[in-house]
């Protein structure tokens, strides 16, 4: 049933594809590409006030990506056999980019609502960075290097991780 689910809407985006809408996925997809969480998660320092949240923004990221790498190595799913545009190495699930950055930009996503006051920024900040999650995940498939079942599980892995580093700060009472 996997397998025909994630053949079934891989042929139906490869009904779209164009050199139009790759050049948006390869974009997207960047934005949740190790590179760019690092860049952001250092630049934290500079652009957060309170630089205990840029230490747990990058914390966060380091335990995502890591519990990602294991989860990867665990499970050993190979990549798609199809049209790849772009080229991955390692193995398919859960997909990384959906997974680091469900986690990633969901804990901004959780910032923001909970220290932002302004809601003329806050509520477009975070529709947008729950928007980029989506298009992260969608990139990745219509990419060919992944399952859609691979982000999908990206995504709920991401989600249970993420409750759970929140559920710990709290624990230890750090003051999101």
């Amino acid at each position: 049933m996997i397998n025909t689910i994630d053949n079934a809407i891989y042929e139906e985006i490869i009904k779209i594809m164009n050199s139009n809408i790759t050049a948006v996925m390869i974009f997207i997809s960047f934005l949740g590409s190790a590179i760019t969480l690092i860049t952001l998660s250092l630049a934290s320092i500079f652009l957060v006030k309170d630089k205990k949240y840029s230490k747990l923004i990058m914390l966060n990221l380091a335990l995502s990506f890591i519990l990602n790498k294991i989860l990867k190595l665990i499970i050993a799913r190979p990549r798609p056999p199809r049209l790849r545009l772009v080229i991955e190495n390692g193995y398919s699930f859960p997909s990384g980019h959906s997974m680091v950055s469900f986690a990633f930009y969901g804990f901004l996503i959780y910032l923001i609502n909970k220290n932002l006051k302004n809601k003329k920024i806050k509520y477009p900040l975070i529709i947008l960075l729950s928007l980029l999650i989506l298009l992260i995940g969608i990139s990745r498939i219509y990419l060919g290097v992944h399952y859609v079942t691979d982000v999908l599980g990206g995504y709920i892995i991401g989600l249970i991780y993420l409750i759970v580093f929140i559920k710990i700060l709290k624990k230890k009472k750090i003051k999101l």
